[in-house]
């Protein structure tokens, strides 16, 4: 029988040998925005996972946009420079397709590390002023951000522009837009985060204009045939934020901005909700908005076995799968998926020779 997960899917005029994506993860390892030597390894390892498409985790367009100290960037020659070694090594050693992520933290930047506890950097700690559509801490412990001015909006939105042209010059494959877990575009388009009385602010056509603007904006200098994304929230999971009916509307819009492809996650516009976790965590929105949509659609959350990503895929619910933590707790998930639904998948050359053709250990496995 032939795999659902395993076949070939094309984004604009980039083709994927299969429906698996490494979904960007935050790694927290950057100097002043610059990939370091953990880039290398963690990516490095990633493009070697059985994957068609790696994305790299989530880049600040400028210094301000990172969601801490640690956070990768884009605004530099310097982050240029890292990103271009970065790929450069996974794309001579790797089977995958590179991405990335570009992002703006907004209200949730200047932030300590995950293992330092996530929270708001203090003064003492190179804090910097967040800037947000509105002025609405993202919690009771957060500060409150400065609400945009026009200029704020334009001078970001160049951001995203100059990040893209930094991340082509790299050499990447497509470019994803962070409009989803509560980050810059996506407080834009919640009302809870949103609550502007001028042209961006009040009904959800008027929260898209500015996410719209960039997307546009930054479709306008990259090639014809390579791919532009964006990751958006399915649910709010909060009374009066966005739904899923928003979600598919969203998705429509950027179709029409030229947009090749979308990925639903759901969640994280206030520090106080949190999705319901369940597996399969956000595959009913996903399903809503490829069917609405009729844009290419991939899905997060919750997705760890094989069968599971592909019933997802057979069934129609989504046109891609992405994998976090899976990823980050079996490197190899794409070549153990393959095993498990008969098909098979690039390794490195130097690997081949535990593949399940030439080795009878792999039928030991499990």
């Amino acid at each position: 029988m032939t795999s659902a997960l395993f076949s070939p899917i094309k984004l604009a005029d980039l083709e994927l040998a299969n429906r698996i994506v490494v979904s960007p993860m935050c790694q927290y390892s950057a100097d002043d925005g610059v990939a370091s030597g953990w880039h290398i390894t963690h990516l490095g390892m990633l493009a070697n996972s059985g994957a068609a498409l790696v994305v790299v985790e989530a880049t600040g367009t400028e210094r301000r946009g990172r969601i801490s100290h640690g956070c990768l960037g884009l605004y530099s020659d310097d982050c240029e420079a890292a990103l271009a070694r970065v790929i450069a090594h996974c794309r001579r050693y790797g089977t995958a397709k590179l991405g990335i992520q570009l992002a703006h933290a907004g209200r949730k930047a200047s932030a300590r590390r995950p293992w330092e506890g996530g929270q708001p950097l203090a003064p003492g700690e190179d804090a910097w002023q967040t800037i947000a559509p509105s002025a609405i801490a993202f919690g009771p412990d957060w500060p409150v951000p400065r609400e945009m001015t026009v200029a704020d909006m334009e001078r970001v939105r160049d951001g995203f522009v100059d990040a893209a042209k930094r991340a082509i010059r790299a050499g990447i494959d497509a470019i994803e837009l962070h409009a989803a877990h509560g980050y810059l575009l996506h407080s834009f388009l919640s009302p809870i985060s949103n609550k502007r009385s001028d042209g961006y602010g009040g009904s959800l056509t008027a929260r898209m204009r500015y996410p719209i603007e960039i997307a546009r904006a930054v479709r306008a200098v990259m090639p014809r045939g390579m791919p532009l994304g964006a990751r958006i929230t399915g649910n709010d999971w909060v009374e009066g934020g966005l739904t899923p009916d928003d979600a598919a509307s969203f998705a429509k819009a950027l179709k029409a901005a030229g947009l090749d492809f979308v990925c639903i996650s759901s969640g994280g516009i206030s520090a106080d909700t949190r999705p319901t976790l369940v597996a399969n965590t956000n595959v009913q929105f996903a399903e809503k908005v490829k069917r609405e949509a009729g844009i290419a659609t991939r899905t997060v959350g919750l997705i760890a076995a094989p069968k599971q990503a592909e019933a997802i895929i057979a069934e129609g619910k989504a046109d891609m799968v992405a994998l976090a933590r899976a990823m980050l707790d079996d490197p190899h998930w794409g070549w153990r998926a393959a095993y498990a639904l008969g098909a098979d998948v690039a390794r490195p050359k130097q690997y081949q020779r535990a593949a399940p053709k030439v080795w009878a250990g792999a039928a030991f496995r499990d």
